[in-house]
C-alpha cells in the first residue's frame, strides 16, 4: 500500500484502494465528463514528462489561473508536484498588477490559464514577467493548449526520469506558494510543504464522516484557496467522487443533477442559500406559509443531541417531514454534510441547517496553517454551536495573554517566500500567531471572538470588536454587508450595503417603488425599518459598542469593485477610502 508522505501519493493510494471510474467530473459542452483514477494518473504522468522535455527543473514555479474548478487543474497539479516543481495557484479575479507581482515574485516560468478572459488579463502584463509559455485549458484558436503538453508527454520513454524526480521529493520539500489575498498591502507568498498539506488531510479525515469509496462531493470554492485544495486531497484520500460546479449561479442546478453527499463553502454562500429559501417561503399563502415559518422558528431554536427535550424533538420530527425534507430535496436530496470555513458562520445558519438534517460543520484555519486547526464533528459529542470545534490531532493551540490564538503543529507553514522579516513577525519559536482572538472552552471547543487587528478603541477608550457586531447585524435580511467603524471616534457607526433584491421585494409589499439605487438610499421609511433592525441587534451589546448611526452605500460590495478579497472578506481600509465622504457625514457633519 502506498504510504502517503507527499501530495502526489494521494492519486496512487486512491488507485490501490478505490480505483474510481469517476475520480473527477466536469461539465463540457453541456455534458458531464468523467476521468477515472487510472486516467488521472496517466495524464498527470504525461504532464510531468512534457514538463521535463520543456526543461522544468526541481523548485521551478508553475502558475495556474482558473476561473472555475475543473479536472485539468488537478491533473496539472500532480504533474507539476511529482517532478519536484511547485504549483503557484493565482486567484483569477485579482488585478493585472497583482498577476504581475505574483508571477515575478514567485519567478514562475510557465503558466496554465482556464479561458480567454483570464488569458486577456495575463497577456496585458505577460511581457513584464519571466513566463516562457502559457497553456490554456479551454480550446482557444492560435493559443498553446494544455493538450499540446499532454501530446509532448505521450512518449513515455522518459518516465524513468519522472520516477527519479518523484523519489527525490521529500515530505518537507516545498510544494506550493499560496499568495494570500490580504486585506492590506501586497500579497504574501505562503510556503506550504508536502507534509504541511498531507498531515492536515490525514488529521482532518478523522472529523469528516464519508461513505468511503461511494460518497459524492460538489466542489465550487476556488481551488486556489487552500481550504478547497486540502478538501480535494481529502476527497481523493477517502475515495469520494468529485464533481465540479459550473459556477455559483448554476450551483442549484448542479446540486439537483449530481445529488452530492457533501459540499464545502464560505458563510456568504450559505447565507444566500438560506435567503433564497426564506424568500420562497414568504411567497406562500395561508396554512402553507404558517407551517413554513413555524418550522423556521423551530429550527432557529435547534440544539444538538436532544438538549431541547422530547417535546421539541417531537415537533422537529414533524417539521422535518413536512417542511425541511423539501429544503433538502431542493439541494439534491442527499446532502448529509456541509463544511464552512474562511469566516464566522452565523449561529442561525448552523441551527437551521442542522434542524433540516443538512448540518454545517464549522471549522477554523488559515492559509498559513494549511489550513485546518479545528472543526466540528457531529459524532462523539463533537458539535457545539457558536464554536469552531475541537482542535484536530497533532495540532496544539494556546491562548496568549492578550487572547490571541497561537498554533503549533506539522500544518504550520514554512514561512513567507523571500520575506524572513514578515515571517519573524508571526512566529514565536514554533508557534504561529493567527491574529485572531479566542478562547478554549472547558469542554475543549475553540471559540473565535474577533480579529486582533480589527479591534479598535473609541475616543472614550472603550474597545470594540467589529466582527462580533457585524455577524449579529448580518442576520437581518435587509443587510447584505456591514462594516462597523469608529476607531478614535466618540461612538461606533456602520456602513451598510443593503440586500437590494430583498429591499425591492419589501418595497413592493409596502407600495414603495424604487426606480434606482439612489431611491433606496434616500428612502426614509427604509432607513426607519433598518434602524429597527439595528436597535434590536444592539440589545445584545454594551452601550459603548452599540451602533448609534449608519449610512447606506450606493454600490454592491464586490471583488471586482475592490471591496472584498477573493475569499469574500472585507477590505476595511479600501472600503473606508471608497466611502470617506459618508464617514465624514457621520462624524463631521
Amino acid at each position: 500500500m502506498t504510504e502517503i508522505t507527499r501530495i502526489f501519493d494521494f492519486p496512487y493510494y486512491q488507485l490501490e484502494t478505490y480505483n474510481l471510474d469517476k475520480a473527477f467530473t466536469s461539465k463540457s459542452n453541456g455534458e458531464w465528463v468523467s476521468l477515472s483514477t487510472q486516467n488521472y494518473i496517466n495524464q498527470a504522468n504525461a504532464i510531468s514528462r512534457g514538463l521535463l522535455r520543456l526543461g522544468v527543473k526541481p523548485n521551478d514555479k508553475v502558475a495556474v489561473i482558473s476561473s472555475t474548478n475543473r479536472t485539468e487543474w488537478n491533473v496539472v497539479d500532480i504533474g507539476v508536484l511529482q517532478i519536484g516543481a511547485q504549483n503557484v495557484p493565482i486567484y483569477p479575479t485579482i488585478s493585472e498588477d497583482d498577476y504581475k507581482y505574483i508571477l515575478n515574485h514567485s519567478e514562475a516560468t510557465y503558466c496554465f490559464v482556464s479561458d480567454s478572459d483570464v488569458l486577456k488579463k495575463l497577456n496585458s502584463i505577460k511581457a513584464e514577467t519571466s513566463l516562457k509559455q502559457v497553456y490554456t485549458f479551454n480550446d482557444i484558436e492560435h493559443e498553446a493548449s494544455w493538450k499540446d503538453l499532454l501530446e509532448l508527454g505521450k512518449d513515455d520513454s522518459n518516465q524513468k526520469d519522472v520516477e527519479l524526480r518523484k523519489n527525490n521529493v521529500k515530505p518537507n520539500d516545498l510544494a506550493t506558494l499560496i499568495y494570500t489575498s490580504g486585506t492590506t498591502g501586497k500579497p504574501k507568498g505562503v510556503m506550504i510543504s508536502h507534509n504541511n498539506l498531507v498531515s492536515n488531510v490525514l488529521d482532518s479525515e478523522k472529523r469528516v464522516p464519508f461513505n468511503y469509496g461511494a460518497s459524492k462531493a460538489l466542489s465550487f470554492l476556488p481551488v486556489c484557496h487552500v481550504f478547497e485544495r486540502m478538501i480535494l486531497y481529502l476527497y481523493q484520500f477517502c475515495g469520494v467522487e468529485i464533481y465540479f460546479a459550473e459556477s455559483i449561479d448554476k450551483m442549484s442546478d448542479n446540486l439537483k443533477e449530481i445529488k452530492p453527499n457533501v459540499m464545502t463553502a464560505v458563510p456568504r454562500l450559505y447565507e444566500k442559500v438560506y435567503d433564497k429559501i426564506i424568500a420562497k417561503g414568504s411567497d406562500l399563502k395561508g396554512i402553507k406559509k404558517m407551517l413554513f415559518f413555524w418550522a423556521v422558528d423551530l429550527g432557529l431554536k435547534y440544539e444538538p443531541y436532544g438538549k431541547n427535550g422530547w417535546w421539541y424533538e417531537k415537533q422537529l420530527a414533524l417539521a422535518r417531514k413536512l417542511i425541511f425534507s423539501k429544503w433538502k430535496a431542493g439541494l439534491g436530496g442527499n446532502l448529509d454534510l456541509m463544511v464552512s470555513g474562511s469566516a464566522a458562520l452565523q449561529q442561525r445558519l448552523t441551527r437551521i441547517f442542522a434542524a433540516a438534517e443538512m448540518p454545517i460543520m464549522e471549522g477554523y484555519g488559515l492559509t498559513e496553517t494549511s489550513p485546518v486547526i479545528s472543526v466540528n464533528d457531529q459524532r462523539n459529542g463533537g458539535f457545539q454551536i457558536g464554536t469552531v470545534g475541537r482542535v484536530i490531532d497533532n495540532v496544539e493551540v494556546k491562548i496568549a495573554e492578550d487572547g490571541e490564538i497561537l498554533v503549533k503543529g506539522p500544518n504550520v507553514m514554512q514561512g513567507y517566500f523571500k520575506d524572513p522579516k514578515k515571517t519573524a513577525e508571526v512566529m514565536t519559536g514554533e508557534y504561529f500567531h493567527t491574529g485572531d482572538i479566542g478562547e478554549i472552552c472547558d469542554d475543549g471547543f475553540l471559540k473565535i471572538t474577533d480579529r486582533k487587528k480589527e479591534m479598535f478603541k473609541t475616543s472614550g477608550g472603550k474597545y470594540v470588536a467589529p466582527a462580533l457586531l457585524e455577524n449579529q447585524f448580518k442576520q437581518s435580511r435587509f443587510i447584505e454587508q456591514i462594516m462597523v467603524i469608529g476607531e478614535g471616534e466618540k461612538m461606533p457607526a456602520a456602513l451598510i450595503q443593503v440586500n437590494f433584491e430583498f429591499v425591492e421585494e419589501w418595497g413592493k409589499r409596502h407600495n414603495i417603488t424604487f426606480n434606482s439605487k439612489n431611491d433606496i438610499i434616500a428612502n426614509q421609511k427604509l432607513h426607519t425599518r433598518i434602524q429597527e433592525e439595528i436597535d434590536s441587534a444592539n440589545q445584545n451589546f454594551g452601550k459603548w459598542e452599540q451602533i448609534k448611526t449608519f449610512k447606506i452605500t450606493p454600490d454592491v460590495w464586490s471583488i471586482d469593485g475592490g471591496h472584498l478579497t477573493p475569499t469574500m472578506k472585507m477590505k476595511r481600509k479600501v472600503i473606508k477610502d471608497i466611502y470617506k465622504d459618508l464617514i465624514d457625514k457621520i462624524y463631521r457633519s
